[in-house]
């Protein structure tokens, strides 16, 4: 009997009658303790045949699931992993079917999840790496580099080709079609980097500093081209931040940047042309500086609660596109919206991309009031033409969390100078109802009042029977 069967093994008999019935399915040791008291093999109790209702587990076990991901970046390991799933499968397998029906429906393919997961691995560490900063720093001192705009291109250039023996060539790229669009080609087998021709300097210098960066990190897997084409594992998605975060450090020194932003946040009043000069103190890529202010902003000032986003839009296009996010401390309130509604036109990231003039740069700040939430945020943005494109605009923008911490360090964010503003996250969910740029009737809210009205209408009905 079950009983007879716990007393001889010290396995309690209720986990042995759920082992019975399909509900556990034990460890390799317990399988041995079992197969010793019935005087059998351990194969005789064991399958080398999921049940069919697992297929999903089979199909991540024998994927290259486990390889690609680096889990232990997460504090997790496989066995940890396999562990959770024999405690309960057919749970773990109605999850992962779950898992795998949404991303269908939303086109999560792996390009999507690789980057999600590199995204979640950044809002981890709060996009911060101190090893990777004293790394550049230590850099920078051996060859005495200067930073922000005094840096050029040929100082690059010269370290890739005596330290590190590179050949660079400038080309076109106009004659390979699809391939015009490309900014650099790296040849590993003959240490050659080819550089597009049209690149303005900033570009060239972000691109030789992400170079020096897969070398002086020792970063082996690694994208050869830029912007990546393709990637063969997950290890070389990771490795290209951290040598695009390496370029970031050559550029703009933390030291530098920590002195002149807290001077600026220490203004009374909010002024567009002095945040703008702040920029043009240290690059003419708005998009570096603000991506840089998310790695010193929670380390170095104490501002943890932020976002930054990037948004795209093409020319003769009224879509708006989100190109690249990040939310440190928590998910913060605006985020990429993969089931094509239509962000917030209230954000002044869009306002400002939608009435960007030709060749024209716009910064500007508001408030921006989250009434679903009820979280306000100091969004700060800078909106331009995309250099290296035909018409297409774009605006880069951080929000910070006000909340008692923020205010104290943000002296200019109860200033005059910058209006406040109820926002949604897009129109198909805000419940704003006198929006004069609305783009899409309110329906996820729609659909959410008539649920709410027939819960109450089955509850009166109740009332009245009982």
């Amino acid at each position: 009997s079950l009983q007879d069967l716990a007393d001889k093994t010290g396995v309690s008999k209720s986990y042995l009658n759920e082992i019975e019935n399909g509900k556990k399915y034990p460890k390799h040791d317990k399988i041995i303790q079992l197969s010793d008291v019935l005087d059998c093999k351990f194969d005789d109790l064991v399958s080398t045949k999921l049940d069919k209702s697992l297929s999903p587990i089979t199909e991540v076990l024998k994927s290259d699931f486990f390889k690609e991901i680096p889990l232990e970046l997460f504090g997790i390991n496989r066995n940890m992993l396999i562990n959770i799933i024999g405690e309960s499968p057919k749970k773990v397998t109605a999850f992962i079917n779950a898992l795998i029906e949404i991303s269908q429906n939303y086109n999560l393919g792996r390009e999507r999840f690789y980057f999600a997961v590199v995204r979640s691995f950044q809002e981890m560490h709060d996009n911060y790496f101190p090893e990777i900063e004293d790394k550049a720093q230590n850099f920078s001192v051996e060859f005495n580099l200067p930073s922000g705009k005094s840096l050029n291109s040929d100082t690059l250039e010269k370290i890739l080709q005596e330290k590190f023996g590179y050949e660079i060539e400038y080309q076109s790229f106009e004659n390979y079609e699809e391939a015009n669009k490309l900014r650099s080609l790296y040849i590993p087998e003959k240490k050659l980097l080819i550089l597009n021709e049209y690149l303005d300097n900033n570009q060239k210098v972000f691109i030789l500093a992400k170079e020096i960066g897969f070398n002086v990190l020792e970063l082996k897997l690694r994208p050869n081209t830029y912007s990546w084409i393709d990637f063969e594992s997950f290890e070389e998605l990771l490795n290209n931040y951290f040598a695009a975060y390496f370029a970031g450090c050559i550029l703009i020194s933390k030291e530098k940047l920590v002195e002149s932003f807290s001077d600026f946040l220490n203004q009374k009043n909010w002024n567009a042309n002095l945040f703008d000069d702040l920029i043009s103190e240290f690059t003419n890529s708005p998009e570096t500086f603000y991506y840089r202010l998310t790695n010193i902003l929670p380390n170095e000032l104490g501002i943890k609660d932020l976002f930054y986003l990037c948004f795209t839009k093409k020319k003769n296009s009224d879509k708006i596109h989100i190109m690249k996010e990040l939310h440190l401390n928590q998910q913060q309130a605006p985020h990429a919206k993969a089931t094509n509604e239509h962000y917030c036109r209230r954000w002044i990231a869009v306002k400002n991309i939608a009435n960007l003039k030709e060749n024209k740069k716009v910064s500007s700040a508001q408030i921006s009031h989250y009434i679903d939430s009820g979280l306000s945020y100091l969004v700060i943005s800078t909106s331009q033409k995309n250099p290296f494109s035909d018409g297409t605009n774009r605006s880069y923008c951080f929000g910070i969390l006000l909340n008692t911490n923020s205010l104290k360090k943000i002296k200019f964010a109860k200033s005059e100078d910058i209006i406040t503003e109820n926002v949604g996250i897009t129109c198909e969910t805000c419940s704003i109802k006198d929006c004069e740029v609305r783009q899409a009737p309110p329906i996820r809210i729609d659909k959410e009042t008539f649920n709410d009205g027939m819960k109450k209408q089955i509850e009166r009905i109740r009332k009245e029977k009982l």
